[in-house]
């Protein structure tokens, strides 16, 4: 039986997923369902570069503004949403598109990869934590590697949040995160998935990360940060956010404004190159160029999964 076939369109930050895939869902009756885990949170706009209702051009988005930000959110967590999204937009003879950077997300889709649900040890994510404060990441990193070098490659050494989470899978379970991995591809993936990512010359992707910062300081991002730092007393993930803990720390005093601004554009252009990397990985990806006309690349899209316009998957 021939499986319904779902588009996805991934690539780095500010590479113009969001732009191509509404004027893609426009011609293709689509629906969208969100692979990006920060813009899950609710409040969090402005860093998250989440679309807004004028952009999203009436149509419907998934996985947008579903959680809190003191609220944890895994990757199985993800999984389970997402593909009951896609069910739900195929239910209606629409067309499924998954939008988003985060390689991790899309991964567990493409390759139908099962994430055991952890038990989180607070005791152990604070000593972890101590640990950081006490000899900075480096040593964890190390740690990790030793633990798990296979994952670690795809690892920035500034990663905090994803060291910590390969030495708490391995301390909860005895087995690594590629152990688990490789286990749980196993399972036959349920949907034919086309995966499309935008790639851009270096310079001109980071001259677009350095004014989409910009912008995003002009519009308020440091009062949408202090605004959900008075509403919410923890935040489990959603303060190491691009953007968003580099506020935290020139709101601490630890950072001049100035000093935040070029932090938060040399971490994201750091990011960026780590999701192309992620992203050049998976075989299956076929890349379009950013500087073509969205029209442009939507007709590679189409002739690629032998789609025409306004026809249902």
């Amino acid at each position: 039986m021939e499986k319904p076939k779902v588009v996805v369109i991934c690539g780095p930050t500010a590479s113009g997923k969001t732009a191509l895939s509404i004027e893609l869902a426009k011609q293709i009756q689509g629906e969208i369902v969100s692979a990006d885990s920060m813009q899950i949170y609710k409040y969090m706009n402005i860093g998250t570069a989440k679309p807004t209702k004028e952009e999203m051009q009436g149509i419907k988005h998934y996985l947008i503004d579903n959680i809190s930000p003191d609220e944890r959110y895994s990757v199985a967590d993800f999984k389970v949403d997402a593909k009951k999204a896609i069910r739900e937009i195929i239910k209606k003879g629409k067309s499924a598109i998954v939008v988003g950077g985060t390689g991790l997300y899309i991964d567990s889709l493409i390759y139908e990869i099962e994430y055991p649900e952890i038990k989180f040890d607070e005791e152990y994510r604070k000593e972890l934590e101590k640990q950081v404060e006490e000899q900075g990441l480096e040593e964890l990193y190390k740690k990790a590697v030793q633990i798990d070098e296979q994952a670690m490659k795809k690892i920035s050494k500034n990663d905090k949040k994803r060291i910590l989470r390969i030495l708490e899978i391995y301390k909860a379970t005895g087995k690594t995160k590629t152990e688990q991995e490789a286990e749980s591809r196993k399972k036959e993936v349920e949907f034919d998935y086309y995966v499309y990512a935008i790639n851009w010359e270096r310079e001109l992707l980071y001259d677009r990360i350095n004014k989409r910062v910009d912008i995003m300081i002009k519009e308020g991002l440091i009062e949408e940060v202090k605004s959900i730092l008075q509403k919410y007393k923890t935040f489990p993930t959603a303060m190491q956010g691009l953007g968003y803990k580099e506020v935290v720390e020139y709101l601490e005093n630890k950072l001049t404004k100035e000093e935040m601004i070029e932090k938060i554009k040399q971490d994201t252009r750091r990011y960026a190159k780590r999701q192309l990397t992620w992203f050049r990985k998976n075989k299956q990806t076929k890349w379009l160029d950013g500087t073509n006309e969205i029209q442009n690349n939507i007709e590679i899209i189409l002739e690629g999964i032998s789609w025409t316009k306004k026809e249902k998957i």
